[in-house]
């Protein structure tokens, strides 16, 4: 396209050419017209003094005549006439025609408002170029006032064909128009030559230039010629020199602020008056789901279809000082909380082009204050219901029950619970904080042992309750089968499980533990046919103090974090934990081990 297009523009010879030809052509003709015009005037100039002469001649001989119209008067106009080589007409103060020397007066119209007739009949001299329609032709009038005593009885009026005049400055016309076209053409060939010497240099400027802009500014031009192209050559290679700095620099400086905005964290997204997206980073796109080149250049109603983004984005661009906000986001990725800055985004003039926002996203942060929140209320709540009971029962026993010794061990007992139950609470937590901060710190010891050992440990622990419900608990396990892990946390994890199904399985049933090994790693399933769980409650089945039935959780001693101890201590071996539930057919507990346990486990506080 570019190569067509040079191919369209004229040559530089091709265009100082006609430049010159035309500069010539306008010279030529303003002088030839100027020159004819002042031919013109001088030759009419000159046919009206001859005319006025005449005219003078003309009222000396008819002096003796008196200006009444005869025969007499019009053979002296026509022999006069005749004489002179002009047209003579005497005309009457009323502007009626006496005699003329072409035609009959009687077969002429009345003079008196003929442009010349009435400045003679003035007493002045009257000239007039104009057509006659009598004649059918151009003349030239010329009316001289006729004075007897003193007053004006008449006018002689002399006319001359204008065809000499113009034949005349037709001949001076040819001639003129002859050597300009002579001087034209050798005005031409000396700009040709010229033209020609001017633009073998710049021919060579110009492919230098061509090199330019392809990119090859390493390439200098040759600084010859005359002292202007020498002048331009070197201010070329200047321009090449200064350009190649700066593009590097560009290329640098665009290089780090695209190295700069792709690996933030936080979504930087810039936009222009008429909310088109200027730029946007790739964790902008990431939070809001979209394809960022596509994104680029289109309104962010049609990219982003987020009320509460776009109502803050005309908020930034309609503010001159920087806003901030929250919002949530319900997308694929689910519901985002997102802490949004927005300031205007100027230019080097100080002009407002726009506005730039940054979204932090805060998700993780809102879910650990609500987990927190959540946590500190439960704690607060589990504490306070033995704490209130101890207190209740104290008072009691200060207001005189200890005078009863029936009542009074009653509440022993009862307190006694309480703060068995109010040790076990403080006896989780701990376990789980100090989990948690071994599973953070990445300090869990693990060792390769066999695994049949600390199942059959854990089972052990259980069997007493168990057995006073006519419990069978059931151990499959290969004897060689063996799992990174750290045997004392492992089985408080399976002691944890098996007392819950203990916990929550009718008399007569079967508790089954069972072990097996495959490529992935290890897994551990702990199957009751108890009551089982309801599938709304298996997504937070994990949560610390989290109940599926509250009134039968506590009236079975449970704190409410066995679960919770359970989950992180299978993430700090890097495993996972699932649960598999049916209300009134019971559950089945998976722990799934991995050969090696990753250096930093994923840790989630729930």
């Amino acid at each position: 396209m570019a190569a067509l297009s040079r191919r369209r523009r004229k040559r530089l010879v091709w265009q100082l050419f006609p430049a010159f030809a035309l500069v010539i052509l306008i010279a030529l003709g303003a002088a030839g017209l100027h020159v004819s015009h002042a031919l013109k005037a001088f030759y009419l100039r000159q046919t009206i003094d001859h005319l006025q002469g005449l005219g003078r001649l003309v009222e000396q001989s008819v002096a003796a005549e008196p200006l009444v119209m005869s025969a007499e008067l019009q053979a002296l106009a026509q022999r006069l006439g005749r004489g002179a080589g002009v047209r003579v007409t005497l005309i009457a103060p009323d502007g009626q025609v006496l005699a003329d020397s072409d035609e009959l007066p009687t077969q002429m119209d009345n003079h008196a408002n003929r442009p010349e007739v009435r400045q003679a009949l003035l007493g002045a001299v009257g000239s007039e170029l104009r057509y006659s329609h009598t004649l059918l032709r151009n003349l030239i009038y010329v009316a001289v006032p006729v004075e007897r005593d003193g007053r004006i009885v008449g006018c002689v009026r002399t006319a001359l064909a204008a065809t000499d005049i113009e034949e005349n400055l037709r001949t001076i016309h040819q001639r003129m128009l002859a050597g300009g076209l002579g001087a034209a053409l050798l005005a031409a060939l000396i700009s040709l030559g010229l033209a020609r010497r001017i633009s073998r240099p710049l021919e060579e400027i110009r492919r230098g230039a061509e090199r330019f802009a392809q990119g090859d500014l390493g390439r200098r031009l040759p600084v010859e010629g005359s002292a202007e192209i020498a002048s331009l050559a070197e201010a070329l290679n200047l321009m090449a020199a200064q350009l190649d700095e700066r593009l590097q620099t560009m290329l640098s400086q665009r290089n780090e602020q695209e190295a700069v905005l792709g690996s933030m964290v936080e979504g930087v997204l810039a936009v222009d008056t008429d909310e088109r997206l200027i730029r946007i980073n790739s964790a902008a796109a990431s939070l809001l789901g979209v394809d960022g080149t596509a994104a680029q250049g289109r309104v962010i109603h049609e990219v982003v279809r987020k009320a509460d983004l776009q109502r803050f984005v005309a908020r930034a661009l309609n503010s001159s000082r920087p806003v901030e906000g929250d919002m949530v986001l319900h997308g694929a990725r689910g519901e985002l909380f997102l802490q949004a800055h927005g300031s205007p985004l100027r230019d080097s003039h100080g002009r407002n082009i726009g506005a730039l926002v940054v979204l932090n996203d805060v998700t993780r942060l809102r879910r650990l204050e609500r987990i927190r929140s959540d946590f500190v209320a439960n704690v607060s709540h589990e504490l306070k219901t033995p704490i209130t009971a101890i207190r209740g029962f104290v008072e009691t026993l200060l207001d005189g029950a200890l005078d009863k010794p029936e009542d009074a061990r009653r509440f022993l007992d009862i307190i006694l619970r309480q703060s068995e139950r109010l040790h076990s609470i403080i006896e989780d937590l701990l376990a789980l904080s100090r989990i948690e901060q071994e599973s953070e710190r990445g300090g869990l010891e693990v060792q390769e042992g066999p695994l049949q050992p600390v199942l059959a440990a854990a089972i052990q622990v259980c069997e007493p309750a168990a057995t006073a419900k006519a419990l069978r608990v059931r151990l499959v396990c290969p004897e060689g089968l063996s799992a990174a892990m750290s045997a004392p946390l492992l089985e408080q994890a399976l002691v944890n499980l098996i007392d819950n199904a203990v916990k929550y399985s009718p008399p007569g049933k079967d508790i089954l533990v069972e072990a097996g090994g495959d490529d992935e790693g290890v897994l551990i399933r702990v199957r009751d046919w108890g009551v089982g769980i309801s599938r709304e409650h298996l997504p937070r089945l994990f949560e610390r103090f989290y109940r599926v039935d509250k009134a039968r959780s506590r009236k079975q001693g449970g704190t409410g974090l066995g679960l919770a101890i359970v989950k992180h201590i299978v993430q700090a071996h890097g495993g996972q934990i699932s649960v598999e539930s049916t209300p009134g057919e019971g559950s089945t507990f998976s722990l799934r081990l991995p050969r090696r346990r990753a250096e930093r486990p994923g840790n989630s506080r729930a």
